[in-house]
């Protein structure tokens, strides 16, 4: 029986092999473009051979995978993306109290930073001298970053009292704080333990001071802003 069952397994693990050097393959060719990257090279520029010559494969490869070089950034920004957002959820869901999801929460992004350095730097350049396709992909992020964050906060009760408009903003102002400080981040040298801590800390007081502003702010009903400002002038 063990020998008749021999032949029909084999064609199944030759295709499972197949799949694991397929998904390999394309991952080459992502950290291929990352380490160019990282070396300097502006993505926009990177050229397929470049790329293929640094993953080690030939140049037809590519396509099995890609049809354009913004296709392969677009990949880039979704995976880096949706990890991150996994790991934020998960912090903030961990039912630790105030400021101590906040500080844990920002210990999550500066460890996957650290780990990712390379997909990050690629982000950061990337959300303002990208390609419009990139831009744009970059930007969807940030607004699942926002709105991941805005629906947390909610189902913990958070800002009860704020409109789902105004958590959003606020949650905007917490996303772009985290995207900016990126760069600053990746650019510390492993020996000023000191400075990261500081900066660490500097940036948890940042989101807490949002916060403080969030929980104090009042509704506004829809006209009455303007009603406001016409009657001061």
């Amino acid at each position: 029986m063990r020998n008749r069952l021999t032949p029909a397994a084999k064609p199944a693990d030759e295709l499972q092999a197949r799949v694991r050097r397929k998904e390999q393959t394309r991952q080459n060719l992502m950290q291929a473009a990352l380490a160019l990257v990282g070396n300097g090279s502006s993505f926009t520029a990177l050229g397929i051979r470049e790329i293929t010559r640094e993953a080690g494969v030939v140049p037809t490869a590519f396509y099995r995978h890609f049809k354009t070089t913004d296709e392969l950034g677009l990949a880039l920004v979704e995976e880096a993306g949706l990890t991150l957002r996994r790991l934020l959820r998960e912090a903030r869901q961990a039912s630790l109290p105030g400021e101590d999801m906040i500080r844990h929460s920002v210990n999550v992004f500066i460890n996957y930073l650290k780990q990712h350095h390379l997909e990050w730097r690629f982000i950061s350049s990337e959300r303002s001298g990208g390609s419009p396709a990139l831009r744009n992909a970059i930007r969807n992020e940030i607004t699942h970053f926002t709105n991941e964050m805005a629906s947390d906060l909610r189902s913990l009760n958070i800002f009860p009292k704020l409109t789902g408009t105004s958590l959003l903003l606020i949650c905007s102002v917490v996303v772009t704080l985290m995207m900016n400080s990126a760069v600053d981040f990746l650019d510390l040298k492993p020996e000023q333990p000191m400075i990261e801590r500081e900066m660490q800390d500097n940036f948890v007081k940042q989101i807490v001071m949002v916060f403080l502003g969030a929980a104090h702010w009042e509704e506004v009903p829809t006209g009455s802003l303007q009603d406001e400002i016409s009657g001061r002038q």
